[in-house]
């Protein structure tokens, strides 16, 4: 992971700092190696959307999530690796960016947008997979 080039974000400004998105992102990579129920539930709020293009991917609502994710299992258990930074953060909106790297898919650029509520956890989650040639 490469930090942002600033820790955005003071204890008491609205939104999200560096440090919580780093916690959050190394929950999501332990979640995705893990496939476990309860990892899975912990990142996203009950109301949180995941959309995933250019797959059809639109997951409403936490319990969604969770089984999409988890249907996805055979082949991210393959092997993977995932290099990331934090590109912007614009109060509870913050864009990653970062580098997926898969045994049985390839690479693939990753962005993310994921907004964040007061709880830490992840109201939507938008990501733009392309893959590398």
């Amino acid at each position: 992971m490469t930090p942002a080039p600033a820790d955005v974000g003071l204890p008491d400004a609205p939104g999200p700092t560096t440090a919580s998105i780093t916690r959050w992102v190394e929950d999501y990579v332990t979640a995705w190696k893990s496939n476990a129920r309860a990892d899975i539930e912990a990142l996203f709020t009950d109301d949180a959307e995941y959309h995933e293009s250019p797959f059809d991917t639109q997951w409403i609502g936490r319990d969604a999530i969770v089984e999409g994710w988890r249907s996805r299992w055979e082949w991210q258990s393959g092997g993977w690796e995932f290099e990331w930074s934090i590109t912007a953060i614009d109060g509870w909106d913050v864009v990653i960016t970062g580098i997926g790297r898969y045994a049985k898919l390839g690479d693939f650029d990753n962005l993310w947008t994921v907004t964040f509520d007061e709880s830490g956890r992840c109201s939507r989650f938008v990501m733009v997979n392309t893959e590398r040639s």
